[in-house]
């Protein structure tokens, strides 16, 4: 469970397998390079922030992961979030929340957490997937375009009022880039599709910006001379004020890396018909969080396309998201210093269309024919990614989508009277009296004495049935001598429905009744075990068959015992 990936992988390596992995791991190398520097760019950091988070975090990813063909490093899923700390913290604050993220990711790894990610509802994920995509793209018109303004508002409404009114004010050099990078990206698969259109459309568009001295703003213009240079180690300063600060941005990137890992690992598996360890995958990403800050990268995941191009370049070890990151590293280190020639506009266009393919808009309109409270989750955790912050959709959309499950289960949950049913009139067949017959725990004619109501819970008895419980029970007109409560089909019960239980059973002895338990299976009786409510009802009250309830309840009325009905 706690072993790299890696060590598996090399246990059957041969050298056919290096060279395939070393074509896959250059050709992905070539694809991350434009998508590093845009996500760095859009996320408020200088270019060279994110290619070393590609170089680090995506070697450490394939080195410690628990996916043979996971890439790692920056996406788009993070530039919301990154983009709030650095305009509120500063590149330090972002530092520090990284790196806590980066212990959060290790913990729930140790924790044995991999599994929980998947319980995330899928409305939740869509909703705030689809949100970071449509910020993304208002973030990007300004270069799109080439608008002549001043600083844009960091707020949704705020961006496209100020587009509005300076819309006039475009650039048409700019447009003139942004839609040559454009044709360029989705023509060119027509005539290579080992080559990224991504990386073709970049070296065009820088290519002709120069070679045409166009009037449009560049990676230099804007961010200055880029350094490459390995940078250096560096501490933050820590404050218990800036931690507690933090805590929630913390949180937010450590789910959505374990989340965005987590769902490109399980869609790799299903590519390579393998099985990832996703235990080991978190502890990766952990590992890479935490120590790729300290050489001012930002925060890092596996990437979903990026790997899917690993593996259909032929790529199936580690050693391909390796030769990913040396690929980065060289190209960093001896061809860095032309990224500054790279137009903003080239580097929008690239981002456009990562949030289109981001958007997954066909899930998201699939997912708007769903059951009504799916599609408030989803339009919920939607409108608040886009309006008000991604750390308050993830918990409102995920605290929504809880309340809107409880109903569902406490709707499911319902409790009935049977004693007609098991009277000794019984059921005809026409209506299914057949069901007691051939029921293992049933008799067809079983003879309820007077003073006896037998009462079944159907579904799991927890905190959302409690109070339909109770106030079901409450509206019994003529209070029994013994209420007889039958539980063959609660498999689960929770201190809410103890409470629950330990109230009826109270304010029924109070009432001089009588209150059994029947057919109660070994979750319920483990949990009643130890509890108050055992001594408040009685170990001699509680049953495994109902049966022996009756018997026990005939005993308690004074009735006969019942006579079995001969066959």
């Amino acid at each position: 469970m706690f072993v790299p990936k890696i060590v598996t992988a090399l246990k059957t390596y041969d050298r056919a397998q290096l060279l395939s992995d070393t074509i896959a791991g250059m050709i992905v190398g070539v694809v991350a390079l434009p998508l590093a520097i845009a996500f760095a760019v859009a996320s408020g950091v200088t270019p060279d922030r994110g290619l070393w988070t590609a170089v680090i975090a995506g070697f450490l990813i394939s080195a410690l992961g628990g996916s043979r063909v996971q890439i790692g490093g920056p996406t788009g899923a993070f530039v919301v979030i990154v983009y709030g700390i650095v305009q509120q913290h500063g590149i330090a604050g972002l530092t520090i929340a990284t790196f806590m993220a980066g212990v959060i990711l290790v913990i729930m790894g140790v924790a044995k957490l991999g599994g929980m990610v998947k319980f995330i509802p899928h409305p939740v994920i869509t909703g705030f997937t689809a949100g970071i995509a449509v910020i993304i793209f208002s973030g990007e018109v300004k270069d799109l375009l080439g608008l002549e303004m001043g600083t844009v508002p960091a707020d949704f409404v705020g961006k496209w009022s100020a587009y509005a009114s300076d819309s006039v004010g475009f650039t048409p050099a700019a447009v003139g880039v942004s839609a040559l990078t454009l044709a360029v990206i989705f023509l060119w698969p027509k005539v290579n599709r080992r080559i990224p259109g991504m990386f073709v459309g970049l070296l065009v568009a820088t290519a002709a910006a120069r070679l045409m001295d166009l009037p449009v703003e560049t990676i230099g213009s804007r961010f200055g001379e880029l350094s490459t240079s390995f940078p250096p180690a560096e501490l933050p300063r820590l404050s218990f004020e800036t931690i507690t600060a933090l805590v929630g941005p913390a949180f937010t990137i450590a789910l959505l890396a374990a989340i965005e890992s987590l769902l490109s690992a399980v869609v790799a598996d299903g590519m390579i018909g393998g099985r990832h360890r996703s235990n080991m995958e978190l502890i990766a990403q952990g590992v890479a969080n935490m120590i790729t800050p300290l050489f001012g990268g930002i925060p890092a995941t596996g990437a979903l396309a990026r790997t899917a191009t690993n593996v259909k370049n032929g790529g199936r070890t580690p050693v391909a998201g390796i030769v990913h990151a040396i690929t980065l590293l060289l190209i960093t280190l001896f061809v860095g210093k032309w990224v500054s020639l790279i137009p903003m506009a080239a580097l929008a266009a690239i981002l456009l269309v990562v949030s289109y393919h981001m958007s997954g808009w066909r899930t998201f309109l699939a997912e708007l024919r769903s059951p009504k409270s799916d599609v408030l989750v989803l339009l919920t955790t939607f409108s608040l990614t886009v309006l008000v912050d991604l750390t308050v959709a993830i918990s409102v959309g995920m605290v929504l989508a809880a309340f809107l499950f409880i109903r569902r289960m406490a709707e499911v949950t319902n409790i009935s009277a049977v004693t007609r049913e098991l009277s000794e009139e019984g059921l005809p067949d026409e209506i299914g009296g057949d069901l007691y017959q051939t029921d293992p725990n049933g008799i067809r004619r079983r003879p309820i004495p007077r003073g006896v109501e037998v009462y079944e819970i159907n579904g799991p008895f927890f905190f959302g049935a409690a109070e339909m419980f109770k106030a079901t029970l409450e509206q019994i007109a003529d209070k029994p001598d013994v209420l007889v409560i039958r539980m063959r089909d609660v498999l689960a019960l929770d201190s809410t429905g103890m409470h629950a239980l330990k109230d009826v059973v109270h304010r029924s002895r109070k009432e001089g009744t009588t209150v059994l338990l029947a057919d109660v299976h070994m979750q319920p009786l483990v949990a009643l075990t130890g509890s108050p409510v055992l001594d408040e009802i009685g170990r001699e009250n509680i049953f495994s068959n109902l049966d022996d309830a009756l018997t026990r309840a005939r005993s308690l009325v004074g009735a006969p015992a019942a006579v079995p009905e001969s066959r």
